[in-house]
């Protein structure tokens, strides 16, 4: 018979070869989900400046991180039903604009979201402040708020006779009540009337513009939401045609024809977005991280339309444009 001392050490070493091996376990790889209130085809240049900034951070789709690009077509009951598609697959966050911002934070349980908003988030009920949201969502103000009273003085300098503006938006952006509100107190100060026209999709777009005309507006002023984002094209020709000169806060509108547009260089905002995201892979909380204003701002001015129009350009405004269509 084996001495108790000996007896014990060969049960412990046979416990321990007995116990089940435990193997560490391949950390997941985290998933980003992106949620556009917009379509595929107008969200394209987003994505990709997204991709740019998280590859310059050391990030590889594919082998370091999953993305996973869902988009609602203007439509708020789309973009209801895809939020719960993504919140199913249990996202490390969601990055969403437009109307997709309302659906991605109210999810329940929630989770961690990086926004890219026209308005002011705080307006909006997304955040408590900006320097401390305390909520599950962070990310960049483009001020459409503090910036359409400098588009309306711009469109008055192109044609300092107008009398009448005409106002296009999207009621279900998020906001959107406030930019409206904002737009006329801009109108009053520069002297001119305010004729609104809103529209949830393009059919209702394309049946709201026979209105514009008959209002006979001497200027048109586009809020930056998805839908006119997305119809930009379109809007450019009837604008063309019924030469009513436009203002717009991103130059994708005076690349597709409008006469002008101020505002924030959007593809620089979606590239500032993946330190947002870096951070909360890494393990901050979104209401803990400031939302931030752009820092990169551009006049671009369609000069070819201007002229279509038979509209004069000052020459004060063409020595401010950062860039010159012709």
């Amino acid at each position: 018979m084996l001495p108790a001392r000996r007896r014990r050490i060969l049960l412990s070493t046979a416990a321990v070869i007995a116990a089940p091996r435990v193997i560490a376990q391949p950390r997941a790889m985290p998933r980003i989900a992106l949620l556009s209130g917009g379509r595929q085809s107008d969200s394209a240049s987003l994505l990709n400046a997204l991709l740019e900034g998280l590859r310059a951070l050391g990030y590889q789709e594919g082998r370091t991180i999953e993305i996973d690009a869902r988009y609602a077509d203007y439509s708020a009951a789309q973009a209801q039903r895809l939020a719960a598609e993504i919140a199913a697959r249990r996202p490390t966050l969601i990055v969403t604009n437009g109307g997709g911002i309302e659906p991605a934070i109210g999810l329940s349980p929630a989770v961690p979201v990086v926004f890219v908003h026209s308005g002011n988030p705080v307006d909006a009920g997304f955040a408590d402040s900006l320097s401390r949201p305390g909520r599950n969502a962070t990310g960049v103000s483009l001020m459409a708020l503090d910036l359409i009273a400098k588009r309306m003085e711009l469109l008055k300098q192109l044609r300092p006779g107008m009398r009448r503006v005409a106002f296009l938006a999207s009621p279900e952006h998020a906001g959107q009540h406030r930019e409206f509100a904002a737009s006329r107190a801009a109108a009053e100060q520069v002297g001119v009337d305010v004729a609104y026209h809103q529209a949830r999709t393009p059919d209702e777009l394309a049946a709201a513009l026979p209105k514009v005309v008959e209002g006979k507006p001497d200027g048109a002023m586009l809020f930056s939401d998805a839908l006119m984002f997305g119809q930009r094209q379109g809007l450019a020709t009837f604008f063309l045609t019924h030469k009513i000169p436009s203002a717009a806060g991103y130059s994708a509108f005076p690349d597709s024809g409008h006469v002008l547009s101020y505002g924030p260089e959007r593809l620089a905002v979606w590239r500032r977005i993946a330190d947002f995201v870096d951070r909360i892979i890494k393990g901050a909380r979104p209401a803990d991280m400031p939302i931030e204003l752009p820092t990169l701002f551009e006049l671009v001015i369609n000069r070819r339309s201007a002229t279509a129009m038979n509209l004069t350009l000052p020459q004060g405004l063409l020595v401010g444009a950062d860039r010159i269509i012709d």
